[in-house]
């Protein structure tokens, strides 16, 4: 070798070195530090009923709520970034579009070569439904081979059927890149398919729409959802600040509260008032909907959760009146409607001033130490039963050693004021404290089913896959293209 030559070769290994490193910088950079450098966390997510959608112009949605406090702990802004389909997500991420993604994965195996995972935050089991009008049943794997049966593709579903498929060969099924949990639902009530498999909390979160889905079994234990990103060192300092969030969560309760809100389903409800529900929503909320709309812009209340009151207090019957005195849409006593300034209770537009103004004088007077949405369901209870009762199932929660702050531990309590042993140790006495606790169950009942319509009805689907819909024969022969 000349020695020039020499010379610059032995000068380019260290320039070589150092450019490798700083090529490579991207992939070894702190990615928490670097979310916090930017001041934002992009978060890819799916819209639906259970991860994320857009309520009245605004975000919502639990995986939405779950990434907003991750947001808020790291002291950034949020960035939600919606896809279809579950291979957008994986390919966003590794892409580097997005810091992490918060759209109900659960931990398989097969996902932990490309991701790694925060910590799990609920386990939800995998069910196979069906629809109980168009006369499938099935009780066993066996039972689906010949069925249709249509999955999302890249889910933990096809994971999952091609499990089964090994000690049962014969089972098919087909996979679309295109569809949310809500398409696959409309495709069992259309009769396209026999089949689906969906996740526990899809089920219940979407359950009150479909009265005649019925669960054939579950497949498989029960599996944990989590966060996910690219797994490489550089997020290893993000996944422990999400652990850290998530202790925190679950210690606080705000974890327990959150899955309460969202996931709840009462199997007391019954279908056929559920039913009836949806025909009235038809039938008579049109004609009352703009009063509503309106005085719940006059108090600053979602409309939806008005119009819930109301049907549980009227069904939406302008000129109601029970046996015990209380008349119009939101059934006030005339004491109260001489306490509201209500003249007329059979005028809609004063029944529902009334009553929203009512609501919101209950909220404002309750102990700053209850937070939404606890707040709202207290309001309600207070609707219902009175301050005073409510109370003192307060001090009895209290007395039991649980907070008096949170609804999911006070509805447990206001039962217990039917009886002596309980309610001669209050202030007030003697209640009918099961009602409130109905109550409040069935509003927020009402109200889900108004929200979810409200989406549904204006959600506009994603385009088409061609190729997912096909036979095979025929893919097959443009693959041999």
């Amino acid at each position: 070798m000349f020695p020039l030559l020499k010379k610059f070769a032995l000068f380019s290994i260290p320039v070589l070195i150092v450019a490798l490193v700083f090529s490579n910088w991207g992939d070894t950079t702190d990615s928490l530090q670097h979310v916090k450098d930017q001041g934002v966390l992009r978060v890819i997510t799916r819209n639906s009923a259970t991860t994320y959608y857009e309520s009245q112009g605004n975000p919502a949605g639990f995986e939405y709520q779950l990434a907003k406090g991750f947001a808020d702990h790291l002291g950034v802004e949020l960035e939600m970034i919606p896809v279809v389909g579950l291979e957008d997500i994986f390919i966003q991420l590794e892409e580097g579009n997005a810091d992490m993604a918060a759209a109900g994965l659960t931990i398989t195996k097969e996902r932990h070569n490309r991701l790694m995972f925060g910590p799990t935050y609920i386990s939800i089991k995998q069910l196979f439904i069906y629809n109980r009008a168009l006369g499938q049943r099935a009780n066993e794997v066996e039972d689906l081979i010949g069925k249709r049966i249509r999955v999302m593709a890249n889910s933990a579903h096809a994971e999952l059927l091609r499990t089964l498929q090994v000690s049962h060969p014969a089972l098919e099924w087909k996979e679309s890149r295109d569809l949310e949990t809500i398409d696959l639902l409309e495709q069992l009530v259309n009769g396209e398919i026999d089949f689906t498999l969906i996740d526990s909390n899809d089920f219940y979160a979407n359950r009150a729409f479909y009265p005649d889905f019925r669960i054939a079994f579950s497949a498989g234990k029960p599996v944990p959802l989590a966060w996910a990103m690219v797994r490489q060192p550089a997020n290893e300092p993000l996944r422990k600040e999400m652990e850290v969030y998530f202790e925190h969560l679950r210690d606080s309760g705000k974890l327990a509260r959150l899955i309460d809100r969202h996931f709840t389903f009462s199997e007391r409800q019954s279908f056929v008032s559920t039913h009836t529900f949806l025909q009235r929503m038809e039938q008579r909320l049109p004609e009352v909907k703009g009063m509503i709309e309106q005085v719940a812009i006059e108090y600053d209340m979602d409309w939806r959760l008005l119009a819930a009151i109301s049907y549980q207090e009227s069904h939406w019957e302008a000129e109601a009146t029970s046996p015990t005195g209380v008349r119009g849409m939101m059934m006030l006593t005339q004491a109260t409607a001489d306490e509201l300034g209500v003249d007329n209770r059979l005028d809609p537009m004063q029944s529902l001033r009334g009553g929203a103004r009512y609501y919101r004088k209950l909220l404002s007077r309750l102990p700053a130490g209850i937070e939404q949405p606890d707040r709202g369901w207290f309001a309600l209870a207070a609707y219902n039963i009175g301050l005073g009762h409510l109370e003192d199932a307060r001090v009895l929660t209290q007395r039991a050693g649980q907070d008096p702050n949170l609804w999911k531990d006070v509805r447990t309590h206001l039962p217990l004021l039917r009886q002596a042993k309980w309610y001669k140790t209050t202030k007030y006495g003697f209640a009918r404290g099961d009602e409130p606790v109905r109550y409040v169950e069935n509003i927020r009942h009402y109200y889900s089913l108004l929200t979810w319509d409200e989406l549904n009805r204006y959600r506009v689907p994603p385009p088409r896959i061609v190729a997912d819909y096909l036979p095979d024969a025929i893919n097959r022969g443009f693959y041999a293209l």
